[in-house]
């Protein structure tokens, strides 16, 4: 009975770890708002594609977020994932749809998941916050 707990413990903890590599680059930073995307001041994500840049609290350098469907939405860190001080402290991610480029590196992130898009770039993907939305109000954190 004991190895048949001690190995159900192993397997439920193999099947909990997260795939997504470790990125020592995340900001430490505490992220928790909520925003109402139909309104008029977020006229960006009122459709499907839209998509707005945000502020944050220091050291994030703001937030990318983009409307992926109707009930989801996607919310990015516009700190490079990669080698985020290259070319000084400024915020160097800019959006053109449907990629957002990191200006300094010359890499494309695929919006719709954060992906590297660039062909034979090794490094980490867009940094991705949780989102919830329940119809009218969107709550970012982390």
């Amino acid at each position: 009975m004991k190895k048949f707990i001690a190995i159900s413990l192993f397997l439920l903890s193999m099947l909990s770890c997260d795939d997504t590599p470790y990125n020592p680059n995340v900001p430490d930073v505490y992220i928790n708002f909520s925003i109402n995307p139909n309104s008029t001041m977020y006229y960006q994500l009122n459709a499907v594609s839209g998509y707005l840049e945000v502020t944050a609290p220091w050291p994030s350098r703001g937030i990318i977020i983009y409307r992926y469907s109707q009930d989801e939405f996607k919310a990015y860190e516009r700190q490079s994932p990669n080698e985020p001080n290259a070319c000084g402290e400024s915020s160097r991610l800019i959006v053109e749809f449907p990629f957002v480029i990191d200006t300094c590196l010359n890499v494309k992130y695929s919006i719709l998941d954060g992906s590297i898009f660039t062909q034979g770039y090794q490094g980490y993907p867009l940094i991705e916050y949780r989102t919830q939305y329940d119809g009218h109000t969107l709550r970012v954190y982390n």
